[in-house]
């Protein structure tokens, strides 16, 4: 078989919009056949109305389940160029920054039509799904989508704004140990809930830190993904003098739900709000008791 070979990416975090190719004025948008080439594009594809249209999705594509039905194209790696040409696709939804210009290249000079989704922030959650709604002829369901995403994560931000401040850590895994900046939607999530990213101020989206720039920021909150925490208490439990530590707050966020930029991570924000609120007051009962 020939593939197309992708990078691999530490989250997904990071994928673009443009279309090189517009369809004719006599298409019927609706009627497109559509490949998501990411998991969370196939769940964006179902938010914003269009989930009938697709016939084919990336591996680790588990949401909704109807996804589970679809063939698989490829994964991060690499793309199955001959069961693509199989399922006769009119429309590839790609990542931005996460799939390579020469890769995006070929797939158009084999006639292929891309279109390249942004999902960097909480705003381009619902900008995308517009954004697919308008390429596949769905846009009053895509913008009653995003409308309701947009007021979901109001709510949050209301519940966060009459919080006290509490210093968080996101651990997104721990060898080699990553985090997230301020600019990416997880750190926006943690301050819409009142909390602060302790590594807000690094430029890179996902960067590697060390273990002792932990220790330094001294953060009252460890979060990390279900699937990549259960050892947190274990491995951070050694410094007692951690202020998590102190205060006994080591929680975990449902995995599937954070690491995708979908309308989803409300329900991660949800986890988060409800963590940094058993945080303070774990917080405030351990000064009660040292007092």
């Amino acid at each position: 078989m020939k593939f197309l070979v992708l990078p691999a990416l530490v989250l997904c975090a990071a994928c673009g919009a443009g279309d090189k190719n517009p369809p004719s004025a006599e298409t019927d948008l609706s009627q497109l056949r559509i490949v998501a080439l990411s998991p969370h594009l196939a769940e964006l594809t179902f938010a914003a109305g269009a989930g009938s249209q697709l016939v084919g999705v990336s591996s680790y594509s588990n949401f909704p389940p109807e996804v589970l039905q679809l063939p698989i194209v490829g994964d991060a790696f690499r793309i199955d160029q001959e069961q693509l040409a199989l399922l006769q696709a009119d429309l590839l939804l790609a990542w931005d920054s996460g799939t390579p210009s020469h890769v995006l290249d070929s797939l158009r000079r084999n006639g292929y039509r891309v279109a390249l989704i942004e999902t960097r922030s909480l705003a381009d959650i619902g900008r995308a799904v517009e954004h697919i709604g308008a390429l596949t002829g769905r846009v009053a369901s895509a913008r009653a989508a995003a409308k309701a995403f947009d007021a979901k994560l109001l709510k949050l931000a209301v519940r966060g704004r009459a919080a006290e401040p509490i210093r968080v850590f996101y651990q997104v895994s721990l060898r080699p140990l990553y985090t997230v900046n301020g600019q990416h939607y997880i750190s926006e999530l943690i301050e819409l809930c009142g909390g602060q990213n302790v590594f807000a101020e690094l430029n890179e989206l996902a960067p590697m830190i060390s273990e002792e720039a932990v220790l330094s920021r001294d953060p009252e909150v460890i979060l990390s993904a279900a699937t990549t925490g259960a050892a947190t208490d274990r491995d951070w439990g050694y410094w007692q003098d951690l202020s998590a530590n102190r205060y006994a707050n080591h929680f975990l966020i449902p995995a599937d739900a954070v690491a995708r930029a979908t309308p989803r991570v409300y329900g991660a924000g949800v986890a988060i709000c409800d963590a940094l609120q058993r945080g303070r007051e774990q917080r405030a009962a351990r000064r009660q008791k040292a007092s």
